[in-house]
């Protein structure tokens, strides 16, 4: 093999490498304040999100939160997310304001918006003929 084929493989290689750890290690980075996502039961027949027909790999961090509810757990929270420095793990990972985007996308009114959040910080979901109250809180673990 030439020493420039060879020198182009190992770079290409280390290219790829990079790439792949920018993709994983963002996920693995807990620096920063824990956020989760609270679950409670909620009265009335405003609008929600009908999360019957959602992922539950899609939303993970909702489910989690109901899950939670459903075994008595109190709080009824999701895993821990993390924010992590400078705003560069929310570019690589999924997060918890990501799917109360989506709960927004799906159902405007469903969201309850706080104006120093860029997304909402409370969701409506009905789950099983059940409506629900999520949460994002920021708290200590």
């Amino acid at each position: 093999m030439r020493t420039v084929t060879r020198n182009l493989v190992v770079a290409v290689l280390a290219v790829v490498a990079v790439l792949l750890a920018l993709g994983a290690l963002p996920g693995y980075l807990g620096s920063g304040d824990p956020y989760y996502v609270e679950a409670t039961t909620a009265e009335g027949d405003g609008a929600a999100v009908v999360a019957d027909n959602l992922s539950e790999r899609r939303f993970p961090y909702a489910f989690e939160a109901l899950g939670s509810l459903e075994a008595g757990e109190e709080p009824a929270r999701s895993e821990a997310y993390y924010e992590g420095p400078v705003g560069f793990k929310e570019s690589f990972t999924h997060t918890p304001f990501d799917e109360f985007g989506e709960f927004e996308s799906r159902n405007r009114d469903a969201v309850e918006r706080d104006a120093d959040s860029p997304v909402g910080d409370v969701a409506y979901l009905e789950y099983d003929g059940q409506r629900y109250r999520l949460e994002i809180v920021r708290g200590t673990e």
